[in-house]
């Protein structure tokens, strides 16, 4: 069953065409890495799934949610639709755990027991239940990256996006947040990531989605991609991805 059908979306900027009939559809605990080089229209295809971005053509389909030119039900839409950015963006002035209840009260009204609950797991998830008590500011870039991913689990997602998590961090600590997406993904959790992490999209995306001048320029089982490319293009990219 698709957990994301995208057809024929369209997306400019001014003069500026992002998206130009980009069609894509995606299975439940499917995990589809996108790749591509600055500028290719990956992050904001993200941005048009969770409804940042408005399309001018075409629809999306998400976890049971529509989205045309004339928008959609978004607060019903990111109920089910996580998503984690580059940048964690946690309140400075909550602690771990006031950051990872906030949505599920506010928009869920999760009682304080469920509340409770769930952040208890969502930490253990990733891997930081000692930190619930701790202030961001007291924690490294890839635990902080690791609660923004908590916050997101919390509100019990069908579909998780996550947009170049690890392009702010170092390599000791992009190991880590990788390590809690993997993880995800072998819990079966439905995952689109725009990633620059070429040996992660190879190993643990099922599929690998190549994105060029706005268009989805090839696709396939992310093996295949990797190492037998069929379009000059992504021939080229991988190439200067592995020096």
């Amino acid at each position: 069953m698709s957990a994301l059908r995208i057809e024929s979306i369209k997306k400019s900027f001014g003069h500026l065409c992002v998206l130009d009939g980009v069609s894509l559809e995606v299975e439940e605990r499917e995990v589809v890495a996108v790749i591509g080089r600055s500028g290719s229209g990956k992050s904001t295809m993200l941005r048009c799934i969770n409804g940042l971005e408005r399309i001018q053509a075409g629809s999306i389909e998400v976890a049971g949610h529509r989205i045309g030119p004339e928008g959609g039900d978004l607060r019903a839409l990111r109920k089910e639709v996580g998503m984690v950015f580059q940048s964690y963006n946690l309140f400075p002035h909550l602690t771990v755990a006031e950051n990872i209840m906030l949505a599920p009260r506010v928009v869920k009204g999760m009682p304080a027991e469920a509340l409770g609950r769930i952040t208890e797991e969502v930490l253990g998830r990733v891997g930081l239940a000692e930190k619930r008590d701790a202030y961001p500011d007291e924690l490294s870039g890839g635990q902080q990256q690791r609660v923004a991913i908590a916050r997101s689990l919390a509100m019990q997602p069908k579909v998780m996006l996550f947009d170049e998590v690890t392009s702010a961090l170092d390599p000791e600590l992009t190991g880590e947040v990788l390590r809690t997406i993997e993880a995800l993904a072998a819990a079966g959790m439905t995952m689109i990531l725009v990633t620059h992490e070429m040996g992660f999209a190879r190993q643990v995306a099922t599929r690998t989605v190549f994105m060029h001048n706005g268009k989805i320029w090839e696709e396939g089982p992310s093996e295949r991609m990797f190492t037998q490319p069929q379009t000059p293009e992504l021939r080229q990219f991988v190439a200067s991805s592995l020096k």
